[in-house]
């Protein structure tokens, strides 16, 4: 029969393209899409086919329609919605340089597009005008690999102009971080008022000492002294003149000429110096002068103090993680075995605070300095607690709630290095025990936790200027044994336990709504987690996951809003408290 002859083919390389049912079959050629582009863009060049001319300034580019509006969002949008230019031949274009604009005609062909230092502004406001939004983000992306003190300021305006965030806040991390070198830039002593201002009041500027500030904003006001002189009073009130040294009041400020001429000023300086004369009034002079400042971008170590062994008992080790190397490695142990202890680093030193030995809950206090390499007690607690939050607000330790060993706690404790004595403050609206604790936006914040009862979603927050708890924003979920710190002016709150599941999801609230959202959840469930920033990423560290306590740590990107793995402690699993000690 005639089918006996037909020749036999092998199948192998077609049936990768054929996708089969009884009923039919689909071939898929891989390389047609871009291969089309390719011939498309040959034809342009050749000047077939094409069926629109963009005219910018004295140049003209041919192109063809359908190729523009396939790609490029704002081309998309003339030619299939019922506008003049969707029947002109030749469209004038403005707001957009002939460069940059023939670099997107290609770039719509071809997929890619050159880069640099000679042509990233212009593809920058063109890849905006178009709304290409991958454009847009690698040029914003070229712009944040080459920030310098003498061009931050610049390209941050022009990031501003265009509405392009995510490049304004990489410039004012970099300029927080390296304020003291922006601020001798020209860009700085020609900027306008309000914007030293903003720059000034930031919590996360990266000086030694206001030393530093109080110096800039007198170059910039000497730079234009008939112009600007009136203004040096409101910038003081920005400068945080208490916690500058006695030393420097009397002998640099003081001295001042501007500052002796000015009425506001030398109350300003009188007020510094009463912060300094009369220590026992302390407490009724704190404002955010008194608050020292803290930038989320400089290194520090990671020291994971006490916490639990896999089989559940407490443990007095201490090891310490160098985020430049990635490695942990241990450090020197407490004189105590302490799980569920509170930990906070003041004026560079780290303090361990209660917790629970395996036997009993705690109200002993003891001090790590790194220096020294050695702990030391301090004045104990008034009252014994485990499972207690930490935080440290204007050079002061407080401690929230916690459990004695009976019952959950509201009442909370201040602590003075000065004096080494405790104090007790107001007490919370509810017994919070497992909650997290921070200070935040010149108040202290006391979130979720249980009182053996319910687990909470509330928050409050102490104001030490009225010696007050007020109710803020709730939680979107109710959360104990949580993690919680601050960043880039935001609370996060990650994990722990609602009652009935352990939590990987992560909440961030925004002062300035006031409001909670959720963003990427860790990769594991963490009770137990403790959270800190560092380097302007958040590392959770540790905690239990329903079966297990972890060892592992995971490390939060705010830009990429993505969390991974990375090297897990060597010698603790879970439970443990996290300080951070900047590095010189």
């Amino acid at each position: 029969m005639e089918e006996e002859h037909l020749t036999k083919f092998d199948l192998g390389d077609l049936e990768q393209h054929l996708v089969e049912t009884d009923d039919f079959t689909i071939f898929n050629q891989d390389d047609l899409p871009m291969g089309g582009f390719q011939v498309m863009e040959d034809i342009r060049r050749k000047g077939k086919l094409c069926d629109v001319t963009l005219k910018v300034e004295d140049q003209c580019f041919t192109a063809h329609r359908i190729v523009l509006a396939a790609v490029i969002p704002y081309f998309n949008a003339m030619f299939t919605h019922d506008m003049a230019e969707s029947k002109q031949m030749e469209i004038t274009m403005q707001g957009i340089e002939p460069s940059a604009l023939e670099s997107l005609i290609n770039f719509a062909y071809s997929g890619k597009v050159k880069i640099d230092s000679s042509n990233v502004q212009s593809l920058l406001v063109g890849a905006s005008f178009l709304q290409l939004a991958k454009v847009r983000e690698a040029c914003a992306d070229f712009l944040k690999h080459r920030l310098y003190p003498n061009n931050v300021l610049g390209i941050r305006a022009f990031a501003d102009t265009l509405a392009c965030w995510s490049l304004v806040e990489a410039c004012n991390r970099y300029l927080q971080k390296h304020f003291v070198d922006v601020s001798m830039s020209e860009e700085f002593l020609n900027l306008p008022l309000p914007e030293v201002r903003d720059i000034i009041s930031r919590d996360e500027l990266n000086v030694q000492s206001e030393e530093n500030v109080f110096e800039a904003i007198m170059s910039w006001t000497k730079r234009d002294l008939d112009q600007r002189s009136d203004s040096l009073p409101e910038l003081l009130t920005k400068v945080r003149m208490p916690l500058l040294t006695p030393q420097y009041l009397t002998d640099r400020v003081g001295t001042e000429n501007l500052i002796r001429s000015s009425h506001e000023c030398r109350d300003l300086l009188d007020e510094a110096k009463d912060y300094h004369l009369m220590p026992e009034r302390r407490p009724l002079l704190q404002s955010f002068r008194t608050r020292p400042r803290c930038c989320n971008d400089i290194v520090g170590l990671i020291y994971a103090v006490g916490g639990l062994t896999k089989s559940g008992d407490s443990l007095s080790t201490v090891e310490v993680y160098d985020p430049i190397v990635g490695r942990w490695q241990m450090a020197e142990s407490m004189s105590m075995l302490r799980s569920r202890v509170g930990v906070v680093v003041m004026k560079k030193k780290l303090y361990a605070i209660g917790g629970y030995d395996g036997i009993d809950r705690l109200a002993t206090v003891e001090v790590f300095d790194p220096a020294s390499k050695c702990w030391s007690k301090v004045c104990p607690m008034n009252c014994k607690r485990s499972a207690v939050g930490a935080a440290v607000l204007n050079d002061q330790l407080y401690v929230c709630g916690g459990y004695d060993g009976v019952a959950s706690l509201n009442t909370v404790e201040c602590y003075h290095s000065d004096t080494n004595k405790w104090m007790m403050v107001a007490s919370m609206t509810k017994h919070r025990s497992a909650a997290g604790v921070v200070a935040f936006d010149g108040h202290v914040y006391a979130i979720g936790g249980h009182d053996g009862l319910s687990i909470f979603d509330s928050v409050e927050r102490y104001d030490p200027t009225t010696g007050q708890w007020t109710p803020v924003t709730p939680m979107l979920s109710k959360r104990c044994r949580l993690g919680a710190a601050t960043l880039n002016g935001k609370l996060y709150v990650c994990g722990g336990y609602d009652g009935s599941t352990f939590l990987r999801t992560v909440e961030v609230y925004d002062p300035i709504t006031s409001k909670w959202s959720f963003i990427a959840a860790m990769n594991v469930t963490r009770s137990r987690v403790a959270l800190v920033a560092n380097m302007g990423r958040l590392y959770a560290i540790g905690g239990y996951d329903g079966v297990s306590n972890l060892s592992t740590v995971e490390v939060y990107n705010p830009e990429l809003d993505q969390w991974e793995f990375i090297t897990s402690m060597c010698a603790h699993e879970g439970g443990v408290g996290v300080g951070v000690i900047p590095l010189p």
